[in-house]
């Protein structure tokens, strides 16, 4: 299989980055086996199992093509410039995908769709974050989060077959999301890499907007170096939670705050810098994510709490059983389901 050169966008932090002057460097895998991406925590149930075959076995009739996962279950009949609706495929659900065949150790599976994942959004060595198959319209690379997932489940690959068959080169310029488990792998063999690392997670660990409401900016201006004061998106928010815990640094008042919303039942969709509620709606994805910060944080009160929350929204009759959505307006979105489906693994 050809070895492609993927392009890891370093933003300096789980931040969107409206400019960037880093200049690009090329960096190539460490010899260590990647085994760090491998999920050690154990705190699913069998009930959990039970609910993601069900979940699984949607995707996998009704979602998952030859090319991707659709977006939504209900295809839409005209497309939205600014996001993917419907039928439209997104590398964002592959790359989850991939790393849930590879925990399940599906390596045939695995390769198979990496192939598929590379026809379809691949665009010289990058990815495209998006995909028409009604008009066959790629969008423009899309240098975040949805790379690194990429990457983060060709090293559970290898982790896991003991093979160094998608270990590749990885060229860093700016980033728009910082996932710190992966991003160290890379850097931690040279000291400019260890240097530009550190220069991340300060960035990052300086946006938090204090204890009364403790998570991070959602984004940094490198030309006016200031943090943004626009809304957060709770599922961004929520990853850069889970990108800090995973090495150690999740402050304990972001920790508190996220278990009184899982508790209340109030984690919504969107807050204000202030933390007042901006989308008052919420999701399934988000209970998940909140899920796997738990695990990662040996806490299994609040792992399964959040777990409860994830599976109260699965469809257990109809064409859609096994779905997490609404059957009656025929919404399902790949981030939730996907989302779901790995944090029954930990």
């Amino acid at each position: 299989m050809k070895r492609w050169t993927i392009l890891i966008v370093m933003l300096v932090g789980l931040l969107s980055l409206s400019s960037c002057g880093a200049q690009p460097a090329t960096m190539t895998p460490p010899d260590q086996s990647p085994r760090l991406f491998l999920t050690r925590t154990k705190h699913h149930t069998t009930a959990d199992q039970h609910h993601q075959r069900a979940l699984v076995s949607f995707l996998e009739r009704k979602m998952l093509t030859d090319q991707g996962i659709y977006t939504n279950y209900a295809d839409t009949t005209t497309r939205q410039a600014g996001k993917a609706t419907g039928h439209e495929l997104l590398s964002e659900s592959a790359g989850m995908w991939l790393l849930y065949l590879a925990q399940t150790k599906q390596f045939k599976r695995f390769r198979t769709f990496y192939q598929a994942t590379v026809k379809t959004f691949g665009d010289h060595g990058q990815f495209s974050y998006r995909y028409d198959p009604r008009n066959h319209k790629r969008f423009a690379v899309n240098a975040t989060l949805d790379d690194l997932r990429i990457i983060r489940a060709l090293n559970t690959y290898d982790a896991l077959t003991g093979s160094r068959r998608y270990r590749q080169a990885a060229t860093t310029s700016s980033l728009a999301y910082a996932d710190f488990k992966v991003l160290h792998y890379y850097q931690q063999n040279s000291p400019k890499g260890r240097k530009h690392y550190r220069q991340q997670l300060k960035v990052v660990k300086g946006g938090y907007l204090g204890d009364v409401f403790p998570l991070y900016a959602a984004s940094f201006n490198w030309h006016t170096l200031a943090y943004s004061t626009k809304n957060l998106n709770t599922s961004e928010a929520l990853e850069t939670l889970l990108h800090l815990a995973e090495i150690g640094q999740l402050r304990a008042a972001s920790k508190g705050w996220l278990v009184q919303q899982v508790q209340r039942h109030q984690l919504y969709n969107g807050y204000t810098t202030a933390g007042s509620a901006s989308d008052t709606g919420q999701s399934a994805g988000n209970y998940a994510l909140a899920a796997m910060i738990f695990a990662v944080e040996h806490d299994q009160a609040n792992y399964r709490r959040a777990m409860r929350a994830v599976w109260a929204n699965q469809i257990t009759q109809g064409t859609m059983t096994g779905a997490l959505g609404d059957a009656q307006t025929r919404q399902s979105y790949s981030f939730n389901n996907l989302t779901a489906i790995l944090a029954a693994n930990y």
